[in-house]
């Protein structure tokens, strides 16, 4: 069996940069991010890697805690560490699971061998502090990934854990949502007493609740 949305995200423990890693206790009642790359030294891993580590602040807020992955060894990714940080004038604030035998990737799926039989594809995990997979992404090795985009699913997942809401297509922070369907309206009137707009009995759009 695969892993699907809801299933519990397997447990390993594995080197990294930062020493040893067990990752349930390493996220703790955190929300996760786990997230692979082909190989070190390569150029739009770089990219990601540096611009993860920019938006270190923006994931705190979220009680976010991020995890890279490679299938090179702890020497190769220190060297790459180097890299990383003179090229995107940014310090790597979070460690990169050295993967070499394969087995967080095979764990989770991230060798295609369609793709490649070796290097894993670009895989990004959201994980709950339940420790539920609650995003699974994958992109093509030659494509970086949109990071913002990330942002925006934790935020939506947050926010629709809190309240009886889903959000619409292009949602960001601070817009419109919409009540779910399984809410009826007795119960809407309860949980939003201002109202909302009802552009069909099952498209009731209100402002995002605080």
């Amino acid at each position: 069996m695969g892993l699907h949305i809801g299933s519990t995200a397997p447990d390993f423990e594995q080197e990294s940069s930062e020493g040893k890693i067990k990752f349930h206790e390493y996220l703790g009642d955190k929300w996760g991010v786990l997230f692979s790359h082909p190989a070190d030294f390569t150029p739009v891993c770089t990219t990601e890697l540096g611009r993860t580590a920019k938006l270190k602040s923006e994931f705190e807020k979220r009680n976010v805690k991020v995890i890279a992955l490679s299938v090179d060894p702890v020497a190769s990714h220190k060297g790459w560490i180097g890299d990383i940080e003179e090229t995107q004038d940014v310090k790597v604030n979070f460690p990169i699971l050295a993967d070499a035998d394969r087995k967080v990737a095979m764990l989770y799926d991230m060798i295609h061998p369609e793709a490649d039989n070796t290097a894993t594809v670009r895989s990004v995990f959201i994980v709950d502090p339940k420790k539920k997979i609650r995003l699974m992404i994958t992109y093509p090795a030659s494509t970086g990934r949109n990071f913002d985009e990330i942002l925006r699913v934790i935020d939506s997942l947050q926010l629709t854990d809190k309240h009886s809401v889903a959000t619409p297509v292009n949602w960001k922070q601070g817009g419109d949502v919409i009540i779910v369907p399984s809410l009826s309206d007795d119960d809407a009137k309860k949980k939003f007493p201002g109202g909302w707009k009802a552009l069909k009995p099952y498209l009731r759009i209100v402002p995002q609740p605080r």
